[in-house]
């Protein structure tokens, strides 16, 4: 076993205890939430939740393992990339999920580019503002050395309440959270005290759980034994400045050929979450 991973296995399985009393998984009960959830608002047909976080952490992966869990089948709508560290999503896209042939959940996706360290590199933290507040419309592709214009045909200059974003969700790599840089965190934080000035509610979801931790790789269900994600958990939530409760650690579906009911699970805890959060928002506008 290489030492690298000598050293990850050895760090995770010595703190993989019991932390907490034991964790009760809803899957059926969460699952049927997401089915029957629908906007009480009348003007929102759809939620809107935008992810947002470093490249490469999984937002377009968890939109699919979203995808997949209420299917009941692994999916791939959202193109992702596994070789580079860079951004592989260009353009402002929004992921509505069907229901039935010709109907969808009532909450949508908003993807857009990643974070990257650096002026120039990855989306601008402007546009994420902009997005939020419903001016970017489907399509665009961002610059990451200037932000959208006016002008900009794919600019939307009267936003209604559906184009807007209802729920804000930081996607960060469980394994990386202590190595993220301050220009990174600067900008993500920058991110959240404006969705804070806009009232929008916001949650943080913590990927590869199982790359991060083996026990976790071994049997998700571990996931709420681990002190080492729940160091992490509590990391991102002192630096971001988000309640711990408010922080969900997610496996997305990447290798699997067929869903299952641990990394189901997890991913509805975290959606059930993020639709109540959003409901909150539209109703108390």
């Amino acid at each position: 076993m290489p030492p690298e991973i000598l050293s990850n296995f050895s760090r995770c399985t010595v703190e993989s205890v019991l932390t907490s009393s034991i964790t009760v998984w809803h899957k059926e009960k969460d699952l049927q939430f997401v089915k029957d959830y629908q906007p009480q608002n009348r003007e929102v047909k759809h939620l809107r939740v935008l992810l947002h976080g470093p490249a490469g952490a999984g937002k377009s992966s968890f939109i699919n393992s979203v995808d997949s869990v209420l299917q009941g089948r692994v999916t791939g709508r959202a193109l992702t990339d596994t070789t580079s560290d860079k951004s592989f999503t260009k353009e402002h896209k929004t992921y509505k999920i069907h229901k039935g042939p010709e109907t969808f959940y009532p909450f949508a996706f908003s993807d857009i580019m990643g974070i990257e360290e650096g002026t120039g590199n990855g989306v601008c933290v402007e546009d994420i503002k902009l997005a939020m507040k419903g001016h970017i419309k489907d399509g665009y592709n961002f610059n990451p050395r200037c932000v959208i214009s006016e002008n900009n045909p794919k600019y939307n200059m009267d936003p209604t309440l559906e184009d807007k974003v209802h729920v804000l969700v930081c996607v960060i790599d469980a394994d990386t959270v202590h190595r993220l840089s301050d220009a990174s965190m600067k900008k993500m934080r920058e991110v959240r005290l404006a969705a804070s000035d806009m009232g929008i509610p916001q949650l943080a979801i913590l990927t590869k759980i199982d790359e991060a931790c083996p026990e976790v790789e071994r049997n998700v269900r571990n996931v709420y034994k681990s002190k080492y994600l729940k160091k992490q958990m509590e990391g991102l939530s002192v630096t971001l400045g988000l309640s711990p409760n408010c922080i969900f650690p997610v496996k997305n579906y990447h290798s699997e050929i067929d869903t299952n009911d641990e990394v189901d699970t997890v991913i509805l805890s975290a959606l059930k979450r993020i639709l109540e959060s959003g409901e909150d928002f539209v109703n108390y506008l």
